[in-house]
């Protein structure tokens, strides 16, 4: 009898194992409690092509901003001799903002082109306050920059691959792979790169997520258009490759039957 039992709990542990898929890592394993590790508290994304931004300018007095906040400055006077800017221009430019063209320009109102592509967001407000100061149109101008489309891309080993936005500019690695449904049993933690457009090239930067040396890396902030790609442990198999594998285990199944049996004789 107890043969019999020790030989069903083989079969069954067998079982489990081959359909087994739970996973078997640990991010940052080798993190000490209590330990600190600095971080890059001035973290600002660098601006792209094709980025669009939401610029505001304003001031003490709001009616000489105006003309920086609407397309062509389109303005209106109202009847107490207060100036406006037109409603339908000001829509228009919250929801689209200014489009950073091929050659890394933004067409600005009043100030023209401005080359802001490579630069911070802090440089670029910098740029454009003191333009305005140079201009001679605003003392002291308050400018807000925001991103309206930072996006990035989840491919390889991980819950949910796609295309991703955020409201600001500021996610880590850590956050896109949890906001991609965290990863798979399949996916190598050692692994994980990044692959960014610096300088009109592409480059990719490989990260370990075992390791603390990941809060070192330049990506661990995403900037616009960064792809992470999670290496699966092996490639997907073909259906030739699913049924030699269950045909594998069928056979396993039925050797380990057999020999139950002859034993019960």
């Amino acid at each position: 009898m107890k043969k019999h039992v020790a030989f069903i709990g083989l079969l069954v542990a067998v079982l489990l194992s081959s359909c087994s898929s739970s996973k078997k890592f640990v991010y940052l394993a080798d993190m000490e409690i209590g330990e600190g590790y600095p971080f890059d508290t001035k973290h600002e994304a660098i601006v792209h092509r094709d980025d669009r931004l939401s610029i505001t300018v304003s001031c003490k007095n709001p009616e000489l901003a105006i003309p920086f906040n609407v397309a062509g400055g389109s303005v209106q006077v109202a009847s107490d001799g207060n100036v406006n800017a037109v409603s339908s221009e000001v829509a228009k430019y919250n929801e689209k903002g200014y489009r950073v063209d091929s050659e890394g320009c933004i067409d600005f109102p009043l100030l023209g082109l401005l080359h802001v592509e490579g630069k911070t967001v802090s440089e670029v407000t910098d740029m454009i306050k003191k333009k305005i100061q140079d201009g001679n149109y605003i003392k002291e101008p308050l400018v807000f920059i925001e991103f309206l489309n930072f996006k990035y891309t989840v491919i390889g080993a991980v819950g949910a691959n796609g295309i991703y936005s955020v409201n600001d500019d500021r996610v880590t690695l850590l956050e896109a792979i949890a906001k991609a449904g965290d990863l798979t049993s399949a996916a190598r933690v050692d692994r994980v790169a990044v692959i960014r457009e610096i300088g009109g090239e592409r480059k990719m930067f490989m990260h370990n997520l075992h390791s603390k040396e990941l809060f070192d890396s330049p990506c661990f902030y995403l900037q616009q258009n960064d792809i992470v790609y999670v290496e699966p442990k092996y490639k997907r198999r073909d259906a030739g490759d699913v049924f030699l594998r269950y045909s594998s285990l069928v056979m396993s199944l039925v050797s380990l039957a057999t020999t139950f049996y002859l034993i019960a004789k």
